[in-house]
């Protein structure tokens, strides 16, 4: 994420949480899609750095550029 927020919509295609842009608008009517523990239906909610984003058993969590990435390998 490279500016102060992201829309929901964005989010879910950026984190692989929908393959595309038009998936997320069946989940998220559904109610399928919660973030920071509440429902959220709409494609178009900013997120800010910290929210945590959930479908299903997946979540992510927004980050900007600037934080580490500490993998294993």
């Amino acid at each position: 994420m490279r500016d102060e927020t992201i829309r929901l919509g964005q989010f879910l295609k950026l984190a692989n949480l929908v393959e595309s842009g038009s998936d997320a608008k069946p989940v998220l009517a559904d109610g399928q899609v919660t973030v920071n523990g509440e429902v959220e239906t709409r494609r178009g909610r900013q997120l800010v750095p910290g929210d945590v984003v959930t479908l299903g058993p997946a979540a992510a969590r927004v980050a900007t550029g600037d934080a580490e990435i500490d993998v294993p390998w």
